[in-house]
């Protein structure tokens, strides 16, 4: 939750939960409950994602996410992830186009009709299964309100080259929005997917981890990078956020540190950075090695003056602290 917030602050469209187990909404997993929470005041629309494989208890588990103020369930049917695949759900779904479709159906059916259903798939199980377009147009049939794609199949994984293709194909092959997907790290890439794609919306996955900014320049339609300043501001709010969602501090500090290595991908003296912070246990300590680090940290081959530039005249200090 809280870095889909920051996300939306930055002007997101959307950010949907991570992954979610319909059996575990159902089972009432403390866990699963702490997927759902979420900030109404900015998370809106709220998006749940979620995934399993049986129709009727996707169905309930819908139902469920609703009452827990969902505005969108999505229904992921990308995931490549063996302990997800193997239950018949992400991508496994891929090789069951019918089953698919049953579980928008049910779903669509338990509510109502009165919400959107979207659904976010591969480009197949393997490169002699590209089903992605028979896919899109079975879950249309089904009454999907929306579908993106990453256009890599599940054997891949994350590796390799996303076939932007698929997108163009289903765009031309569908009458729902299709929302692209992969390999899109930069404003310079969003532009050329939605040249090539003619896609109706960008999916930002990978390319926002400790890059939130990036949204901003989406929307702005500029590449200038953050101002030192902000940049530290921002992460010292993250990890006060991230801190006050686990009300734990040995936990947050523990699962903040993928966050402190994002955020400090390719800037000057990351790799030393990166080696103190996997070592601290102790808040203080991470504060200080943070405020440290980002107060005076750029990109290789940026110089003050550049990021004095970039920040257009605004006191970050004043603005963000």
């Amino acid at each position: 939750m809280p870095f889909r917030t920051i996300a939306m602050e930055y002007g997101a469209g959307l950010a949907t939960t991570e992954l979610v187990s319909a059996k575990g909404i159902l089972y009432g997993s403390a866990r699963t409950k702490k997927y759902l929470a979420h900030n109404p005041a900015v998370e809106f629309p709220f998006s749940v994602q979620l995934f399993g494989g049986e129709p009727a208890i996707m169905a309930e588990a819908a139902v469920e996410a609703v009452k827990q103020g969902a505005h969108i369930i999505d229904i992921n049917m990308g995931c490549p992830v063996k302990k997800v695949t193997k239950t018949g759900a992400g991508s496994a779904l891929m090789c069951d186009p019918e089953r698919a479709a049953q579980v928008v159906e049910h779903i669509r059916y338990a509510t109502g009709n009165e919400i959107p259903v979207t659904a976010k798939i591969r480009a197949g199980w393997d490169a002699d299964s590209l089903n992605s377009l028979q896919m899109a147009q079975r879950l249309e049939q089904a009454g999907i309100s929306a579908i993106a794609i990453h256009p890599r199949t599940r054997a891949q994984a994350y590796a390799g080259k996303a076939d932007w293709s698929l997108i163009a194909e289903l765009k031309k092959g569908l009458s729902i929005p299709v929302i692209g997907n992969g390999d899109v790290l930069c404003l310079a890439d969003a532009q050329r997917m939605r040249a090539q794609t003619n896609c109706d919306l960008v999916m930002i996955g990978r390319g926002a981890l400790g890059n939130p900014w990036i949204f901003r320049q989406f929307n702005q339609q500029h590449s200038k990078e953050p101002h030192p300043a902000e940049r530290l501001s921002l992460i010292q709010r993250h990890l006060k956020a991230h801190r006050e969602f686990h009300q734990d501090d040995f936990r947050a500090i523990r699962t903040f540190r993928s966050h402190l290595v994002w955020y400090s991908r390719g800037l000057i003296g990351a790799s030393i950075f990166r080696t103190t912070v996997m070592l601290i246990e102790e808040l203080p300590k991470l504060e200080e090695a943070i405020a440290e680090f980002f107060s005076s940290a750029r990109k290789d081959g940026e110089s003050p003056q550049d990021s004095a530039d970039s920040d257009d005249g605004v006191d970050y200090q004043q603005a963000f602290g």
